[in-house]
């Protein structure tokens, strides 16, 4: 498998990252490079680092609260960088009733707390490959 790199990231004032290590533990594991933002960042700063460490998804990790804004921002910022390439995906405490605003937003996934880490990485897989065939 190609070696695909994955930047999680933490928005905002949310200053818990428990999940997002378990989260890139688990990528790391299964074959991933992960980069990691670090905690208290803006959706400018995530998308300089994305640009930095030239990732080709970028997985928010939000408990806060504030995903619709902070996601609405983020996806307006990546696209002004990188167009459509790169796969955004979110995960954390978000309210099932906010998962079809987050997807018209541009989200390319949403994915709730009772969903397995695997089937993060088989769709993480399959989604970087389709879109490297695409290229």
């Amino acid at each position: 498998m190609k070696s695909y790199r994955i930047l999680i990231a933490k928005i905002g004032l949310d200053g818990h990252d428990r999940g997002a290590r378990i989260i890139m533990s688990f990528l790391k594991d299964n074959g991933f490079e992960v980069i990691y933002s670090g905690l208290h960042n803006t959706p400018s700063q995530i998308v300089e680092i994305a640009a930095q460490e030239d990732v080709q998804a970028i997985g928010v990790s939000i408990l806060s609260g504030s995903h619709l804004e902070s996601m609405k921002v983020l996806l307006s910022k990546t696209r002004e960088v990188f167009g459509e390439k790169l796969i955004i995906f979110i995960g954390g405490v978000i309210p099932r009733k906010d998962h079809q605003a987050l997807l018209d937003l541009g989200v390319d996934r949403v994915f709730g707390l009772e969903e397995s880490l695997s089937n993060l990485v088989l769709w993480l897989k399959d989604e970087l490959s389709i879109r490297q065939a695409g290229n």
